[in-house]
């Protein structure tokens, strides 16, 4: 099969969409090496090295490279047909217009309908957008990939779309969380960035919708470390000025622009990954913490009994009370932290690339 993909997050997103593109296009090309894999993208990434099994398109026409969302919505469809390709999957919620007359089959992946279950987190042009390409991507497509059980319940409800056009298909993760780190990678990067000799963990954007401000509330009145990883936001710097004020700035350590080696090591390092998350499409940080053998505390709703397990902890997101019960008797069982390490790890297992490789090539085989 010749298949396209939609790359612009491939190349230009280094977090969860871009984590999800690319995890996705190596896996099929590792477990099935015998099709064509053509990612097309509104410019040329640096470093990208085509080969006979994988290449790179970019726009064609002059208002294509003029115009790089025109041509992602709409005449990209003339360069698919003119190489073509016999599958378009749309990797972040939107496929082109105009197949629909061309033997082309389409599958779109949509990861969550944040935008309709949480509109104050989005100013109101981009809800339009986000509404208007998701609902044509869904309505068109000859498949639907839902990232979670979640995700599927929400296109139904949410999109109107009938339950047997949506097939659920978890999302893995990096191979660096599968690979165990030995003592002297973990001593490496535990002095780098002058980490604890034990602490909890949090990762991922540092937003409201994520609540890590709960996390710092949740320990305030313990001895025990929190490091944070993710970007700078205005939520992040409300939280460390509340860190910096309350005189928690020797337990609370905030790092940012982490390898993925290194962060890998980090959660292997870390006695408790805390995510209690408002609300997710899935959450890969739960998958990497399992992977890692971190004990997980997650939100008790939504996605996130889904997404970790039996055997992880789960907590009203916004009783700070409750979170720091969870992280406390956590804390101080080693053998519970050994029994979650070794279930979660168990349970990760449904994650794996040749699990997931083989139901995306299913759906694209029946088709």
């Amino acid at each position: 099969m010749r298949i396209g993909f939609d790359a612009k997050r491939y190349f230009f997103n280094r977090t969860g969409l871009g984590n999800y593109s690319r995890d996705l296009v190596r896996i099929l090309q590792t477990y099935y090496p015998e099709n064509d894999y053509v990612l097309y993208s509104p410019k040329v990434p640096e470093n990208f090295i085509p080969s006979d099994q994988l290449r790179l398109k970019t726009p064609s026409s002059f208002f294509g490279k003029l115009s790089p969302s025109f041509w992602r919505y709409k005449s990209m469809s003339n360069d698919l047909k003119q190489d073509e390709i016999e599958i378009y999957h749309g990797l972040s919620g939107e496929i082109p217009i105009g197949l629909s007359d061309s033997p082309i089959k389409t599958v779109v992946t949509i990861h969550d309908l944040i935008f309709i279950r949480f509109p104050e987190l989005y100013k109101p042009i981009d809800r339009k957008i986000y509404q208007k390409k998701m609902q044509s991507a869904a309505d068109n497509a000859d498949k639907i990939i839902a990232i979670s059980e979640q995700t599927k319940r929400d296109i139904i409800d949410f999109l109107k779309i009938p339950e047997e056009k949506i097939q659920v298909v978890y999302q893995g993760c990096h191979p660096a969380f599968k690979t165990p780190k030995s003592e002297q990678e973990k001593e490496l990067v535990s002095g780098k960035y002058q980490l604890p000799e034990q602490f909890i963990l949090n990762v991922g954007s540092i937003e409201p919708r994520k609540n890590a401000f709960q996390i710092v509330k949740a320990i305030e009145q313990t001895a025990i470390p929190l490091v944070i990883i993710g970007k700078d936001t205005a939520y992040a710097e409300e939280i460390k000025q509340y860190v910096e004020k309350n005189q928690l700035t020797n337990q609370v350590i905030f790092l940012k622009g982490i390898s993925m080696e290194d962060l890998a090591t980090i959660y292997s390092l870390a006695n408790i990954f805390v995510y209690p998350s408002k609300f997710e499409g899935f959450g890969i940080p739960i998958i990497e913490a399992l992977y890692s053998s971190t004990p997980v505390i997650t939100t008790n709703s939504g996605v996130f009994p889904e997404a970790a397990g039996p055997n992880s902890v789960f907590v009203d997101p916004e009783n700070i009370n409750e979170i720091s019960a969870a992280i406390q008797r956590i804390w101080a069982d080693e053998d519970l932290q050994e029994s979650m390490k070794i279930a979660g790890l168990e349970f990760a297992q449904r994650f794996n690339d040749d699990v997931l490789a083989k139901q995306v090539m299913d759906i694209y085989r029946s088709i």
